[in-house]
Order: structure tokens, then C-alpha cells, then sequence
């Protein structure tokens, strides 16, 4: 396991530094939170998992025609290891990078990445617009409908689904509950009346 160059507040610090557009500050803290869930739930670092998560995306508002091209480089200069950074190439795999993903972080952060972008559409469409009552069947019958959320690649998803060895249902399920954890500071908690 690599050794990470910062603590997660350095890598909140590089993150906006490259990324200034809330709706991708809140992704990125999505994936974080995702990660982070998934690390615990196989016996692995959540801080290491987590800080992939959090830098994934950290040339694509600067270079969105070139993503993951760049982030290599700002990884390295900010003295990330060769693994770490392998690993954030795999979110990318036969979209925009040829970094397959084979081990346990790698399938994860490609499974989701998509997944958590789709999710936080799902939630917004409540009356709630929170994560917190959001249900694995709403989200399985979006999922089914084209139309919804059409940008998000349901192939990606299902794809890291079975990559790692888990039904597209349970992976949505874990994935909520990764989200629920970091519902206020994804802005997808409940909102008391006001």
C-alpha cells in the first residue's frame, strides 16, 4: 500500500486548487465517501481508498477534452505513488483510459464513480431531495428508464458490479449507505422545515 504524500486536508486543498464548480466538488466528495465505505467493508484503508476517491477527477474541469491525461503528472508532482495513481486511471477504464481495473480499489472506484453521480440524481428527484429515505428498488427502476440521468454509462455500472463479484442490487444498496454517511457534506441530507 502506498504511502500518501498529505493528509486528506492537503488533498481537499489540491482538489480545489484544479476544481472550482461545486457540482464536481460534491462528486468528488461523493466518490470519497463511496470509497471510504467500501474500504471498510473489505478490511482495507479507508484513508488511502477515501483520498482516491476525493482526487479522481482532478484535471477533468480544466482539461474535460483530455481527462485523466493530466492527472498523472499532478499526482506525481504532488508525491503520489505510481499504485495510488494507477488506481484513480481505473475510474476511466474504456471511457477516457485503458487502465483496467483488477484489484479490489481499482474495481471499486470504476464501479462507483458513475454509480454515485446516478444515485445523487435519484435523490434530488425526491420531494426530500435526500439520500436518507432513498430506497435500492427507486433506484434499480431509474436505472431501467434510458431516459433518466442519460449521460451516466449503465454499462460502467454493471460492468464494476460484476467485477466485484456483486449483484447490481447490492452494490446500489452499499452505495446508498456510503452516501447516507456523507449526506450533509454532499448536500443530499434531509433539510429540516423551515
Amino acid at each position: 500500500m502506498p504511502v500518501l504524500p498529505m493528509d486528506r486536508e492537503g488533498a481537499l486543498a489540491l482538489l480545489k486548487e484544479h476544481t472550482k464548480g461545486d457540482f464536481l466538488l460534491k462528486h468528488a466528495l461523493c466518490v470519497e465517501a463511496a470509497m471510504r465505505y467500501f474500504a471498510k467493508l473489505y478490511g482495507e484503508d479507508p484513508e488511502w481508498w477515501g483520498m482516491a476517491g476525493l482526487l479522481h477527477d482532478l484535471d477533468y474541469e480544466e482539461f474535460p477534452d483530455e481527462h485523466c491525461r493530466h492527472t498523472p503528472e499532478l499526482l506525481r508532482a504532488a508525491g503520489f505513488e505510481e499504485d495510488f495513481i494507477h488506481a484513480i486511471l481505473c475510474h476511466g477504464y474504456g471511457l477516457c483510459t485503458d487502465a483496467e481495473p483488477k484489484l479490489p480499489m481499482e474495481k471499486a472506484i470504476y464501479a462507483v464513480d458513475e454509480l454515485t453521480g446516478f444515485i445523487t440524481a435519484c435523490a434530488l428527484m425526491r420531494p426530500s431531495k435526500s439520500v436518507m429515505d432513498l430506497e435500492t428498488k427507486s433506484v434499480k427502476k431509474k436505472f431501467k428508464t434510458p431516459a433518466f440521468a442519460a449521460k451516466v454509462k449503465r454499462e460502467v455500472i454493471s460492468d464494476g458490479a460484476g467485477r466485484m463479484g456483486m449483484p447490481l442490487d447490492e452494490l446500489i444498496g452499499h452505495t446508498i449507505l456510503a452516501l447516507r454517511e456523507a449526506a450533509d457534506e454532499i448536500g443530499l441530507g434531509m433539510r429540516s422545515e423551515t
